[in-house]
């Protein structure tokens, strides 16, 4: 027989936090014994403007915006 589910107010702030402020995605416990060992977030994001392939703006342009991070490091695709 199945162990009922132990949650206390702690996980349910933490799962609280996880689902705040999500706007595309999911959320995931996982339970072991009837308790919650883990909270994955995978977050989605969406894009509604046109892709690169149907708005070339040149080489130059497009090389610009394929090694863009914000974190400051340098994505580069390798063709």
């Amino acid at each position: 027989m199945a162990k009922p589910l132990e949650v206390d107010q702690q996980w349910l702030e933490r799962i609280a936090d996880q689902v705040s402020g999500l706007q595309y995605g999911q959320v995931t416990i996982t339970v072991h014994d009837g308790r919650i060992v883990q909270i994955d977030r995978t977050e989605r994001t969406r894009y509604d403007g046109p892709s690169q392939k149907n708005n070339p703006s040149g080489p130059q342009k497009e090389a610009e915006q394929r090694d863009y991070q914000p974190s400051g490091e340098v994505l580069r695709f390798i063709q």
